[in-house]
């Protein structure tokens, strides 16, 4: 018998899997792989076999049976090929682990010529390397940049089979990875530009609150009105990622398998505009084997939702518990799992079916009751979650025709950043990382505001018939205002153009 370490990919984390193999005691040809294994690692009995014949090594004729441990975690994946290849080739005689190669942990996915493919989550594996101070893993070259991201543990790239045999024989050792400092893509690499959108001053000032701490928006207004551009323009004036936040999305993505080819880092803050036809599962995350939704891929980013109200009620109310905490659970009979979700939402939508409901240039052909029922898509408790409700009116000739350029998304993003930097020192010693993360505590000590500011909002709140939530959103709106106008204090014109972005509840 023989045993080598491998890994379980369980949400974003890994748990450590022993890969134990037995030969003989039954007729040749008889290959069994035990431990709750899927249709992937059962199918990996193929690939192992002809990957060992193809590396002009010799296949065992005995019975093998293959144990993955624990059992009572489901394995999924090709990332067992080679842990499970190398464990039959020292039970068979073939190599000896010593030494760090013995306690290392092994993964990666077998061709059938025995070079490896590529897997998911090696960053995830890396970090449970060094959580259980596990000096050593080997991974396929092409993971071994973002493996090695983790300081403090040896990532050794392999390119087959062969080459791996041959190091562990010590005829040919693979030195280790050694990273080259990965240039850090340049935020204003952007084909659309802030300066190019003639008018909408109102929506472009909401967009540059909520790129400053994370608000949530909802823009409105007849087709061709500039929505959906305006909402892609977001990224454009959202600030760089830290370090530690690259880290935390880089992760998710390794995960998900989003990772771009040739590519380690997700250096720019993510950008998700799912379809409105996507299911819950693809939005929030799950199957069989949750895996990462839209709101998770969007973690620290953008997750723009166009035609918002063209998205099944059902889709959307999942949306509420992410909106609220920055985080989803998923659960399922074999376990729990939450998966972090601090996005901003930018939804669009029209004010009607035929759109033109709130147009002044143009009649609406819809009948009330359509106008009702249209609106009705998207319930009260979701449209409370979002800090911004904006019309985006249809532009006038004159704007459209006229060659100056508005301001650009560089200096909006210089502004932005400034605020961010402002929160970053604001919230050093919290859990909190921007002003719409605030929870109350954070609230009554950092939303502090004079008895003329008290009285607006207590008359806005009796006008307008605003929720206790919204009451809480305004006040973070006011301290986001006030951080980008470079105030200490929230002053009652903080708050009087927050007001001005919540919408009246009849």
């Amino acid at each position: 018998m023989s045993k080598i370490f491998s890994s379980a990919i369980i949400g974003l984390d890994s748990r450590l899997i022993e890969v134990e193999s037995n030969i003989g005691g039954g007729m040749g040809g008889i290959f069994i792989i035990v431990g709750l294994p899927d249709t992937a690692v059962q199918e990996s009995k193929e690939r192992i076999w002809s990957a060992i014949k193809n590396s002009e090594l010799a296949f065992p004729r005995s019975k093998i049976v293959v144990n993955l441990a624990p059992a009572d975690i489901r394995k999924e994946g090709p990332a067992y090929d080679l842990p499970i290849a190398l464990s039959i080739l020292q039970t068979a005689g073939k190599i000896i682990l010593a030494g760090d190669d013995k306690e290392a942990i092994y993964a990666g996915e077998l061709s059938l010529d025995g070079h490896l493919r590529s897997i998911n989550g090696a960053l995830s594996i890396a970090i449970m390397a060094k959580e259980k101070g596990i000096k050593k893993i080997f991974v396929p070259t092409i993971n071994a940049r973002e493996a090695s991201l983790v300081n403090g543990v040896e990532v050794i790239p392999a390119d087959s089979l062969i080459d791996l045999v041959r190091h562990i024989k010590g005829t040919n050792p693979i030195k280790s990875y050694v990273p080259c400092p990965e240039d850090i893509d340049d935020v204003t690499d952007y084909d659309i530009d802030m300066a190019f959108i003639k008018g909408q001053e109102q929506a472009k000032r909401a967009l540059e609150i909520a790129a400053s701490a994370g608000h949530n928006v909802l823009l409105s207004g007849p087709p061709g009105s500039g929505k959906t551009l305006l909402a892609r323009t977001v990224a454009t004036i959202l600030p760089k990622m830290t370090y530690d936040e690259i880290l935390e999305v880089t992760k998710i993505y390794s995960v998900a398998g989003k990772i771009p080819m040739g590519q380690s880092l997700i250096t720019k803050r993510p950008f998700r505009s799912p379809h409105h036809t996507a299911s819950s599962i693809s939005l929030v995350g799950g199957g069989s084997f949750p895996r990462p939704g839209e709101i998770s891929l969007a973690h620290k980013g953008v997750l723009f939702l166009d035609e918002f109200s063209e998205f099944p009620r059902a889709v959307l109310e999942n949306l509420r518990q992410p909106l609220e905490d920055g985080l989803v659970t998923v659960s399922r009979a074999q376990a729990t799992i939450t998966f972090p979700a601090r996005f901003t939402l930018i939804a669009s939508q029209n004010p009607c079916p035929c759109g033109y409901y709130s147009d002044t240039d143009k009649n609406c052909t819809c009948t009330p009751s359509q106008i009702v029922r249209y609106q009705k898509k998207i319930s009260g408790p979701l449209l409370d979650r979002i800090d911004l409700h904006i019309e985006a009116p249809r532009i006038k000739f004159e704007k459209l025709a006229s060659d100056e350029l508005a301001e650009k998304s560089e200096h909006i993003r210089r502004r932005v950043e400034n605020a961010r930097e402002k929160q970053r020192i604001r919230f050093a010693k919290l859990n909190v990382h921007t002003n719409a993360e605030m929870s109350n505590r954070e609230i009554r000590r950092f939303c502090i505001i004079d008895n003329h500011s008290q009285g607006l909002l207590k008359n806005a709140m009796e006008y307008m018939h605003l929720s206790a939530r919204s009451y809480q959103r305004i006040l973070k709106v006011s301290r986001t205002i006030a951080d980008l106008s470079d105030s200490e204090k929230i002053e009652s014109a903080h708050i009087a153009e927050a007001l001005q972005y919540r919408t009246k509840v009849d």
